[in-house]
């Protein structure tokens, strides 16, 4: 059942100073759903996959909301994402209530971190199952940050995470220089054609994404399926489906192929929520 004998238990170090749980958290992040994350000086936009297991079933949300300021994109077992996500807000309320004043997203995200950190380092814990790319808007701009179960955060100008999000990356690496000074509706095209790269040619619609956007005199707020196929109809992004084995295919599949691809994705029913 174990892959060695040091990954029983959290606490316990390899020879090879490594913490298999933690990997193995971190393992699960990349079988969820893709979820993406773009900041320009001004805003902020999320994005995220959100298939429904079967035809009968609905889908797991997958953004959430936390305050009028931040929002979170998440990967991997949405039940630790929907319980982090309490946590942030409860967070949000109490330093709103003493201050006055709106929390910092930096502050935040080291709170966050602090959190997971402790389920890495007591034998009674497990490490969360899932990574979260918080979004917000501050006194001191617009934040991308990744949040990943071994406690660990970075801040990011665009992040993927998630199946597939290889392909996402690809992307956002070849345009991100331009992201600073993109404007709301460049951020919003640029993260549906990312986001369409972790589909591997197919179809993107507004039924299986959520998108979700904060920026200066804009709150966070998820857009609703109407806006969202508006965007993609006038971005023509369904009609360059076409062409993109074509030209895009030869750059997109050489760093799409670690990523362990559609085994994945299928095999992750579980905790791809």
């Amino acid at each position: 059942m174990f892959r060695n004998q040091y990954d029983t238990d959290v606490t316990t170090w390899s020879p090879q100073g490594r913490l298999f749980q933690v990997e193995y958290a971190m393992e699960a992040v990349k079988q969820g759903s893709a979820a993406i994350g773009l900041r320009s000086k001004t805003h902020v936009v999320l994005a995220s996959v959100n298939k429904a297991q079967s035809e009968l079933s609905s889908h797991q949300k997958k953004i959430f909301k936390v305050d009028h300021h931040i929002g979170v994109a998440i990967a991997g077992l949405t039940a630790d994402g929907r319980v982090l996500s309490r946590y942030m807000r409860s967070e949000c309320i109490n330093y709103s209530y003493t201050y006055e004043s709106p929390l910092p997203v930096g502050r935040l995200v080291v709170q966050l971190a602090d959190k997971a950190q402790v389920c890495t380092q007591r034998s009674w814990k497990r490490p969360y199952g899932v990574g979260l790319l918080v979004a917000g808007l501050d006194e001191s701009g617009a934040h991308l940050y990744y949040n990943c179960p071994s406690g660990n955060y970075f801040e990011y100008q665009a992040f993927a995470i998630g199946s597939r999000s290889q392909a996402a990356k690809t992307y956002m690496e070849r345009r991100f220089e331009g992201f600073v000074s993109s404007t709301r509706e460049d951020l919003l095209k640029d993260a549906l054609f990312a986001l369409r790269e972790t589909l591997q040619g197919e179809k993107l619609k507004s039924s299986i994404c959520t998108v979700a956007v904060v920026g200066v005199g804009e709150e966070f707020h998820i857009l609703d399926n109407e806006t969202v196929q508006g965007l993609i109809d006038a971005f023509e992004i369904v009609g360059e489906e076409t062409p993109a084995p074509e030209e895009a295919a030869p750059a997109a599949d050489e760093p799409a192929a670690p990523d362990q691809g559609a085994p994945a994705d299928e095999g992750a029913a579980p905790m791809d929520i």
